[in-house]
């Protein structure tokens, strides 16, 4: 399950994707028309801003801009800044692999079989499409 924080940044990068290529939008129209609480929206547009998915401008006329063209927007990429690894245990995780502490030998584990599994259409999936898809 993904958290609030991922959905709620899928739903406001989609609301962004909408609109004109470069045009900005304001968090509190985002907030209004997508249900997301304002100051929860401020602290997941700042983590996209300085991850480089969003662009800002502050003052009049200002607000958040897509720096990319959706379609160039893998959703894999938007996924693991928000909710960080894909991966449902740190063993099958490609980039925070962890070995699990009740586990011998993950080769045997069943666990571990099935969740790579998992991982791997997961990630078939997000990396199939973009944020575009998304709109």
């Amino acid at each position: 399950m993904i958290s609030k924080k991922t959905k709620y940044g899928l739903k406001a990068l989609a609301y962004i994707a909408r609109q004109d290529y470069g045009q900005m939008v304001q968090i509190a129209t985002i907030s209004k028309n997508e249900n997301i609480p304002h100051k929860f929206l401020e602290s997941i547009l700042l983590t996209l801003r300085k991850s480089g998915f969003l662009g800002s401008k502050k003052g009049k006329g200002g607000g958040y801009y897509l720096l990319k063209k959706a379609s160039e927007v893998p959703l894999t990429d938007v996924i693991r800044i928000l909710e960080g690894p894909i991966a449902m245990v740190p063993c099958v995780s490609l980039n925070y692999y962890e070995k699990c502490d009740d586990c011998e030998d993950e080769k045997s584990c069943g666990v571990y079989k099935i969740m790579i599994q998992v991982r791997d259409n997961t990630l078939e999936v997000f990396r199939n499409n973009s944020l575009a898809d998304l709109t």
